[in-house]
């Protein structure tokens, strides 16, 4: 499944080819601190990634960095340890073809919404939400 997708201004783009893990909503406070809200994302193996422009990488803990577009601010990126990166799902050009898989983190989810659609979540992180493409 080949993807495109950018940044609001379009200064950073990037292309797919290959499989994208179905999209996983990730509610820690850092997603929720970075978007507003908690994050939607799903992931590709880095060698199926191509990015053009420069993302701004953030150090966002001691394992895992965040990319972001420097001019519009758009988060894109979500990069730690493993064989795969995130894409932010909202940054896929039309129609992304993926569903929602799963909820991680929920422990520490904002109190202003409740998680209501039914479909598994885990309290941490969780590697058979996080790093299974099927």
């Amino acid at each position: 499944m080949n993807k495109s997708g950018s940044c609001l201004c379009g200064a950073i783009t990037y292309e797919t080819s290959g499989a994208l893990r179905p999209v996983v909503a990730c509610h820690c406070s850092q997603c929720r601190k970075t978007s507003g809200n908690y994050v939607t994302a799903t992931s590709v193996a880095r060698d199926r990634i191509t990015i053009k422009g420069e993302p701004v990488w953030f150090a966002s803990s001691d394992t895992a960095r965040r990319g972001f577009c420097g001019t519009c601010g758009s988060n894109l990126f979500w990069d730690g340890a493993g064989k795969n990166i995130s894409i932010f799902a909202g940054t896929i050009d039309g129609e992304s073809g993926l569903k929602l898989k799963g909820h991680i983190f929920c422990a520490d989810k904002g109190d202003y919404y409740d998680i209501t659609d039914g479909l598994p979540r885990a309290d941490q992180a969780d590697a058979d939400l996080t790093t299974k493409v099927e």
